[in-house]
């Protein structure tokens, strides 16, 4: 699991911030706590889950509290979390601490909510082989920090970008005629890009197996289907790899992962994760 990007991490945490901010400094807070208080935070999760974005929350007390703060205990993303068990314990100001706790909790109870979700997959279609990914449905900005957390979900990342991979969807099949001339004219346009065709029906897959497709993205096949498909790979493009996407849920996960397919698309990882519950409470 790598860690997130540094720079997108902090325009993140910079926008987040002004929007706090932009009508002025923390009036409640100012009003109420002395500028001398000091206290020791712990962000808490209330219910079990899988954690991520302790880098984006330490980024708002760097952004608020600059070195004038002391981070005591940490739990590392992607670790497992324990209703009632702090997940990070930082002490300082705290003026700068109720300043940045709206901002840190956000961060981390949506990357948490994201990692949990993630691993519910992951633990759903264990020991098939099969890999839980993500998609390019997420909040605008936050893209990486997204897909950040569901990798600590143990789930990998599908593209990050329009311009990282070619996915050849069912519009540009329509603009290109075909599906082996959409493919043809991708590999002329972005050569060394790994090429993907989504297609709708087995007769659309074996076109896309015979053109040599790197990946085939099955849309809105059943289990079923997705075994037929599968056989027909092995048969004639061993090496291409088949992602199922459409229709899937948790429940019905293991049956697809089972069928032979590579990956599971699943783009509520993102656009319909639940925030996990986490609190800041001062001692």
């Amino acid at each position: 699991m790598t860690r997130p990007d540094l720079d997108d991490l902090r325009r993140v945490v910079a926008t987040a911030l002004e929007e706090d901010l932009r009508y002025g400094p923390d009036a409640t807070t100012a009003a109420t706590v002395p500028d001398t208080a000091v206290a020791t935070a712990e962000l808490t999760p209330r219910v079990p889950g899988v954690l991520a974005g302790v880098p984006a929350a330490l980024a708002v007390f760097d952004a608020v509290l600059g070195d004038g703060y002391d981070v005591l205990a940490t739990r590392e993303d992607g670790s497992r979390l324990v209703a009632g068990e702090p997940a990070l314990v930082v002490r300082g100001p705290v003026r700068g601490l109720l300043t940045a706790e709206r901002t840190a909790l956000n961060l981390l109870c949506h990357l948490s909510g994201i990692a949990t979700a993630t691993a519910a997959w992951v633990s759903a279609v264990e020991g098939t082989g099969c890999a839980i990914r993500d998609s390019r449905k997420t909040l605008p900005g936050l893209r990486l920090l997204e897909k950040y957390a569901v990798r600590c979900g143990g789930g990998v990342n599908h593209r990050l970008g329009l311009g990282d991979a070619v996915l050849i969807k069912d519009n540009h099949v329509v603009a290109a005629g075909s599906v082996a001339r959409a493919l043809r004219l991708a590999r002329e346009h972005a050569a060394g890009l790994a090429c993907e065709v989504e297609v709708d029906d087995l007769t659309q897959l074996a076109e896309a197996l015979d053109a040599g497709a790197d990946e085939v993205l099955l849309d809105n096949f059943t289990p079923e289907d997705c075994a037929r498909a599968a056989r027909l790979r092995d048969e004639t493009s061993p090496k291409t790899r088949l992602e199922s996407s459409g229709g899937l849920r948790l429940e019905n996960a293991r049956a697809y992962a089972e069928s032979g397919v590579d990956y599971l698309a699943v783009g509520a990882l993102t656009h319909s994760a639940q925030a996990l519950d986490l609190g800041m409470d001062l001692k």
